[in-house]
Order: C-alpha cells, then structure tokens, then sequence
C-alpha cells in the first residue's frame, strides 16, 4: 500500500503502544500521536519514569516525518508530563492532575510497617547461593532441557525433591509422584478442579483459616464449610458432623493460631478419612520448616498416603516470588491432575527449577535455614517483648514456630476497625475475622519474619493507641 512517505507495501504501525496512524489525517498526525500518548500516561501504561523511544525510532516505526514525533513530544513536555534527561532519553515525568488526584482520592495507603503474615526475611534471600548454582546449571544442561519439558515438573528437583520430604517431612514419596506446581495456591486450584469434576463441591476448612486458601477455593467452584479448631487443632468431632468428604488441613502450624495437629487428633483424622472411601484429607504443609521452641512434626502424609494429599512450596522458605510448590497426591489421582496441569499453563518454569534443585542437592537450601531461623527467632522475641510491654491485655498464641503470632484481643473490639486505623497509620496487620467465616473473638495476626526488631517495637509502639474496648 502507500504511505505518507511515498514507500509501497509497507505497513504503518508501531509495536510501542500498539500505535497506528492508518486513517488519521496528514495535519493532524501530532495532536493525533499527542493524545494518543497522553491517554497512555493517564492509563498507566507509560508508568512514571518510563522511557518513550528516539524521536527517530518512533517516526520510522509509524511511517511518519519525525518532526511529528518531534512536536508531539514538545507538546507534551511543556504540560509536564515528558522531560529529557541528558544522555537518559525522554521519560515520562509525571501523570495529568485529575488522573493523579483520582489516583491519590482512590488508592489504598501504603504501609511503612508491614506487618502481614505470610512473608519470610526477604533480605535474607540466598542471592550468592542462588547465584552460584543458577551459572552452574546454566553451564551444564542442554538445549533439549531449555523445552516445554514435563508437566509434572524438571527430573531433577522431583528427585531432589523426594530425598528433601524423605528426610525432613517423613514422607516416603518417588521422584514420579511429585508434581511441580506455581504455589500451594495452584495445586489448590487443581485439587478443586479435580472435586468439581466428580460433582464434590463441598470441602470442610478450618475455622479460623486461611483467608487466601478459602477464596481461591471459592473462586474455583467450591463451597468451604468452616470447622472449628481448638487448642489440639482441627476438630474432627466437629468435622464428621459437617458430612463433607474433603476437608483442608495445616497440621503442622495452623494458620493462623499456631497450633499443632495433636497426635489423637492425627489419629482421629486418619480414622476419619479411612471410614469412607471417597473421602480426602488436603495438607497445606504451612509453615513446617520454621520451628524455635517446639521439636519437628512429620506430615499426616506419611500416615496414610493413599487418602492424602500432601501440599508444599519454598514462599516462605525462600520468597513468595519463587512460585514453586509440589502437590503429592494418591496414585489413582496424580494422572489427571498432571493432565489438568498440562492444559491449565503446560507447566513451571524449568531453569528456576534446575537451580533450586541443585540448591537441595548441594545443602545450599539447608544452609538458608539454618541462617534465617535464629534471625526470624530474633525477630519473634523482638515483637513478644513489645506486645507484653503496650498490649499486655492481648493473649498471644503461636509462638513456637512460623512467621507470625495470633494476638486475641478483648472481647468488644472491632479488629476490621483496628486494622483499618493501623493501615491508615502506616501499619499493615491482618484482622482475625478476616480469616473467619463466622463470628468469633477478636484478634490480630502479626508477621515478624520481614520486619526488624527495631520497626517491629516502633510498630506496635503505634499500634497500642489504635485499640480501644469501644463496643463493635
């Protein structure tokens, strides 16, 4: 076709913002491209501090004269929303004022002092390890290993894999019955899939739980009926009465009270999930590796690993960015379930895979651990000391071991209330109701594990004003 330069059979358009001038009108290609690029500052898809392309570039890119580009840009330097920066290029400077008042009127405020659950010492990454045995597997796999490769996951961390839950989790398991998944969260997904199928949509889940295990089961179809947990852990009492068929455990730290699944509890739940063949126990292995004052619990797995299913990943070991976890299934289900996988995202990243699996092997990861525990352990006491000294009225729980403590607060206060005027202060905790179904006391559930014993006794130093035993 013809272009405005004259050139035959060349096509307009840019792959920058998808741009394209087709049918827009010769004198009015710069209010044209003007807008265009401010409509994508106000949007958010050129961010504050992004760099637009040369002049140049862009002119060749569209087919146009670059002295459209040139006065386009011009326009919209002098509004403030572009600045050139020697040898930097032209970067965006800024966003329009009512999109940024919107933006400020909407947004959520950002915590100085987070304190969520669930987030290890980030700082603490292996990044020299890591490193280190990412160039060595770079320099030792071949281009076939650099494929789609096995839904179930890279041999390599499957076998390494086996050996690490052999020997820490009590969980006697082949490299073929592991299946690599993006997270606890997706092998969730997966095992909810794998239920709908069959017409189960019905599973029984703790009370309190997991605010996060809860919803993404919801947002797959099913239906989560709470089970209360005491100070031996789930209920299975209270379990049996609700009739479901599966149910979703964390045994060896319940999130978020802290407790330990008993071992009559253990027991009960194995009998439990024996009574019935159809019947399945869902263990999300929370928490297990960080342990200070209380000895290891091996998996419910490896007491009946043909009704369990077994869930785990290094989020909180390593970092929630990983995005690696193994689902551990019964024979008659591993089959579907690796299929399931294969057509839901083929399968994981391989190369991160590689690497953690040389990081298993050559102790590197059992290094980590043993390095972040006395840190995290530092961190706990740290913030034990600051809750009993300016909120000695709220009872702690879940201290032995995990990320994170449980601290129930009087009866009569809003925690939804306290957690809103915290973030609103600049502190991000987790209110108990929000990991209910039901009613139930008051609570807040504090992570220690990313935050230094400094900040974390600033924090519930600022904290303390913000609870009152005001009725809800």
């Amino acid at each position: 076709m013809q272009t405005r330069r004259g050139r035959v059979d060349q096509v307009t358009g840019a792959d920058f913002l998808q741009l394209d001038p087709a049918g827009v009108p010769a004198g009015g290609l710069a209010s044209w491209l003007t807008g265009a690029l401010r409509d994508a500052v106000a949007d958010g898809r050129l961010a504050v501090g992004a760099r637009v392309p040369a002049s140049r570039s862009l002119a060749t890119q569209l087919g146009v004269s670059r002295g459209v580009v040139v006065e386009a840009y011009q326009r919209l330097t002098d509004e403030g929303l572009l600045a050139a920066r020697s040898g930097g290029g032209t970067r965006v400077s800024a966003v329009p004022g009512a999109v940024r008042r919107l933006g400020a009127a909407t947004r959520l405020p950002t915590p100085d002092l987070d304190l969520s659950p669930g987030v290890p010492d980030l700082s603490a990454f292996p990044r020299a390890a890591w490193a280190k045995a990412s160039r060595e597997v770079l320099g030792e796999i071949g281009s076939a290993d650099l494929g789609y490769g096995d839904p179930r996951g890279v041999p390599a961390l499957r076998e390494a894999l086996a050996v690490w839950l052999g020997r820490t989790r009590g969980i006697t398991v082949s490299p073929d019955e592991i299946l690599v998944v993006n997270g606890v969260a997706q092998g969730l997904v997966l095992l909810a899939r794998w239920l709908e199928k069959r017409g189960r949509t019905v599973v029984g889940f703790e009370e309190p739980g997991s605010y996060g295990g809860r919803v993404h089961l919801q947002r797959w179809g099913m239906t989560t009926v709470p089970v209360p947990v005491d100070g031996d852990g789930l209920d299975v009492a209270a379990l049996e009465a609700t009739g479901v068929d599966a149910v979703v455990v964390t045994p060896a730290h319940q999130f978020p009270t802290g407790v330990v699944l008993s071992p009559q509890r253990r027991r009960a739940l194995i009998d439990w999930v024996r009574a019935r063949p159809d019947r399945l126990v869902i263990e999300d292995d929370y928490d297990a590796e960080h342990r200070y004052d209380r000895p290891p619990v091996a998996a419910v797995r490896g007491l009946a690993p043909d009704r369990v299913v077994h869930l785990g990943s290094v989020s909180k070991t390593l970092a929630p960015a990983m995005r690696i976890g193994w689902l551990i299934a019964p024979p008659g289900m591993q089959e579907e379930l690796v299929e399931e996988r294969y057509w839901l995202d083929l399968a994981s990243p391989a190369l991160p895979q590689i690497t953690l699996a040389r990081m298993l092997t050559s102790g590197a990861f059992e290094r980590h651990l043993r390095l972040v525990r006395p840190r995290h352990k530092a961190r706990r006491d740290a913030l034990l000391e600051a809750l009993a000294e300016h909120l000695p009225a709220a009872r702690v729980r879940g201290v032995a071991a995990g990320l994170h403590v449980l601290a129930t607060l009087p009866d009569g206060i809003d925690d939804t209330a306290v957690a809103e005027a915290a973030l609103e202060a600049g502190i991000a905790v987790h209110p108990l109701s929000r990991h209910r179904q039901g009613d139930g006391p008051p609570g807040l559930v504090i992570g220690y594990a990313a935050t230094t014993p400094d900040r974390l006794r600033e924090a519930v130093r600022r904290l303390a004003p913000l609870i009152t035993q005001e009725p809800t």
